[in-house]
This record gives structure tokens, sequence and C-alpha cells, in this order.
């Protein structure tokens, strides 16, 4: 599988987003700024997903879902405001029904934040980007 890619908000420079080291987040590596970190989740590597410093946000979605697809540039959006700051990680749940099952999800999108590897804040339909930060703000470094 090809390494997902983020393009700098600082520079506008292309950069593949491999695995960080433990507790780092992806940098540029033109100008070392914080790059918006999203990645396609699946069920085999879930919880490695989870295994990272800053907060994960993860989307629990489907491609036929019209308020996911709403979701999405939402999410794109809070990824290149808090580069560093937040790793997303999308699921899809058509995809991966063990995680999404393992989790009791029953209504999409649904969106959880997890701290430390555990769920700190579930969310529940789509939302405005200033909706979104009003519910993650504490949660957010």
């Amino acid at each position: 599988m090809e390494n997902p890619t983020a393009t700098c908000n600082k520079c506008g420079a292309r950069n593949r987003l491999g695995t960080p080291e433990q507790n780092q987040f992806p940098v540029c590596g033109q100008c070392a700024s914080p790059l918006p970190w999203i990645v396609n989740g699946t069920d085999n590597g879930f919880l490695r997903e989870l295994e990272t410093s800053v907060p994960v946000l993860v989307d629990f979605w489907a491609e036929w879902c019209a308020p996911c697809r709403a979701t999405t540039p939402v999410l794109e959006s809070l990824a290149g405001d808090k580069a560093g700051q937040i790793k997303i990680v999308k699921l899809n749940v058509d995809q991966n029904p063990k995680t999404a099952g393992n989790y009791n999800i029953r209504s999409i999108p649904t969106l959880i934040l997890f701290k430390n590897g555990n769920a700190v804040e579930t969310l529940v339909g789509a939302m405005s980007k200033e909706a979104l930060l009003q519910r993650l703000g504490s949660h957010l470094t």
C-alpha cells in the first residue's frame, strides 16, 4: 500500500506520510513544520494508529453516507489548523466491521477522540468545524 501524502501549510511542499517515531508527529521534510496528519485505518492496524503522543480522532464513516462526505472537509480543515496537535484516522465501517463493532458504532458519522489509547469523547452526526472545536478544544494541546 502506498503511503498517504500531506501538503505543508507553511511552504506548500508535498510530503509522504510514513510512520513517525513514538511520541512524534509528521513534519515537513523541507521546512520542518508540523503536517496535517490524516490516515486511513483498518481493522488489522487500528490499535497501532492509537499509539501516538497526540490525541487521535477516529472518523467512522461510509462512502454512501452523505453526512460522512460533508464531514470530510471539516476534518481536513481541522487537521490543517491543528497540525502537530491531532491525528485523524478515517475508518470505513463497511470495509472494517470488526473495529466498528468493537466500538458499538450504530450511526455514522461517529467521531471518537482517543488520548493515550483511551476513548475520551464521542460525537455522533455531522457538525461544523466550530462545533467540533468547541467539543474537542479542551483535549487538544
